[in-house]
């Protein structure tokens, strides 16, 4: 998995007073864990924006601080939806030497035959996948290729794709990742009795309660 590295400077403001730094353009974050205490930072807006909307919960980041190396993972982004904005964000130092957990999203490609040919509709199910690896091996999405299911009734679950065997798979292998139904979609009670409830990577907070 290819790192993305962002450079970024020591914040001092705090609070609601990081309002003015966007205003300067710049992105108020904070990195945290792997016996670090909680350091503010500050990341150039036009710089980084692009580079933070494409980061996952298991993208491996170099943020670039004071002439020192810290290897993250993103924990929480907070965006602004009006304005298409990310406004902060949380990340996480981890040890390559160390394996942590995480989330991994699942995103489904390709079209379906039974869609095509039967008037089939995809349900989801299973939306992604909880794993323990070193950060180095954390995959940044499983792809799903849905062309597989040709009939109704087909269904994709998690022990039926390829994961490498550097990632051990924590979630339940018997959860529905995506079913192939006649009409309408199945109840949610007959989809799937496994499925986990997903990690939320994406949420937001009060700018008051901004570290």
């Amino acid at each position: 998995m290819a790192k993305i590295v962002i450079n970024a400077e020591t914040r001092t403001v705090i609070g609601k007073q990081v309002k003015q730094l966007r205003r300067d353009g710049k992105i108020p974050a904070v990195i945290y864990g792997h016996k670090l205490t909680s350091l503010p930072i500050s990341l150039n807006f036009r710089e980084s924006s692009r580079k933070l909307d494409s980061l996952t919960g298991s993208s491996l980041v170099e943020i670039l601080l004071d002439g020192k190396t810290h290897t993250v993972i993103v924990r929480e982004k907070q965006k602004n939806y009006i304005r298409d904005e990310i406004i902060h964000v949380d990340f996480q130092e981890v040890s390559l030497t160390e394996k942590i957990r995480a989330s991994v999203e699942i995103v489904l490609e390709g079209l379906s035959p039974a869609i095509k040919d039967f008037d089939g509709v995809l349900v989801a199910g299973l939306t992604e996948i909880e794993v323990e690896s070193f950060p180095q091996d954390l995959p940044e999405k499983f792809v799903v290729d849905v062309t597989k299911l040709t009939n109704i009734g087909d269904s994709i679950h998690l022990r039926d794709i390829e994961i490498s065997p550097k990632v051990e798979v924590l979630s339940n292998l018997d959860d529905m990742i995506v079913l192939v139904a006649s009409g309408t979609p199945l109840p949610e009670e007959e989809i799937s009795e496994g499925t986990v409830e997903p990690e939320i990577i994406e949420k937001g907070k009060k700018e008051d309660e901004e570290i």
